[in-house]
């Protein structure tokens, strides 16, 4: 198996179907969580809806580079989620992700593997595997965040 598609694996794994390394991922966990339970705050932490939307705003963005556009992400705006007040709204995010998610796995399994260690944008963002990798860790450090916040949700 190639490093695109073992990579391609992975990002698939936690975010849509996979099990192995967490048990759980994304469309697991946040498939039964209501929009009441998505926004609601639990102590200091991000709502279940903030690391959602954050995690959809780093797809979304290498979504964009990826299909020929330009780096356009901040991480001062990666938690600006727009209210949500009702079920609709919620879903609606949450087809975002998984949308953008496909898509970009879709987008990863057309890349060769030689373009992996080409320099990504800019070379102060390093390469294109530092960044889906980068991407895939941060979205397995946020899916634990998810995971106890629904948890002492349940448990209230």
């Amino acid at each position: 198996m190639s490093s695109t598609s073992q990579l391609v694996k992975r990002f698939r794994e936690v975010l849509l179907d996979g099990f192995w390394i967490a048990n759980t991922n994304f469309k697991d966990q946040l498939s039964e969580v209501t929009w009441e339970q998505a926004v609601t705050k639990v102590d200091s932490l991000n709502t279940m809806a903030m690391l959602t939307f954050h995690i959809h705003y780093y797809i979304a963005g290498l979504v964009n580079v990826f299909e020929g556009g330009s780096l356009d992400i901040k991480d001062k705006y990666s938690f600006d989620l727009p209210p949500i007040g009702s079920q609709e709204q919620w879903e609606a995010l949450l087809d975002q992700l998984w949308n953008d998610s496909e898509k970009l796995a879709m987008l990863l399994e057309q890349m060769p593997d030689s373009k992996m260690n080409e320099v990504f944008v800019d070379e102060k963002y390093g390469t294109y595997l530092r960044n889906i990798d980068g991407m895939i860790e941060h979205a397995y450090y946020h899916l634990g965040q998810i995971t106890l916040i629904k948890k002492m949700l349940t448990h209230q």
